[in-house]
């Protein structure tokens, strides 16, 4: 992931259904969106730290996305192609409350 902590809120802000997504995937997989950050501890923080207004926000709310999600949601079902936690970071937390 190539985007700064702000660009992610902000895109997470956009696409909340996506990001709800992204979110389930980490957890049925134990595993983190890219190294460092797992988008559950993004969304954690925007809703108690606060996110850049997001603008235009997407509803996908289509029947595109829901086949999307039925893909994902089966593909989850089988084994993982790669062995879980490979890609997570340090294991710090990303956010201590804004403290």
């Amino acid at each position: 992931m190539f985007a700064s902590k702000r660009d992610v809120l902000l895109a997470l802000g956009r696409r909340p259904r996506l990001a709800a997504l992204y979110a389930e995937i980490e957890q049925v997989r134990d595993d983190s969106f890219c190294a460092g950050w797992r988008i559950t501890d993004l969304i954690r923080h925007a809703e108690i730290c606060g996110a850049p207004d997001p603008g235009i926000v997407c509803p996908d709310d289509g029947p595109e996305f829901t086949a999307l999600e039925d893909q994902v949601r089966a593909a989850l079902k089988r084994e993982p192609r790669k062995e879980p936690k490979l890609a997570r970071g340090s294991g710090r937390a990303m956010c201590d409350g804004c403290s």
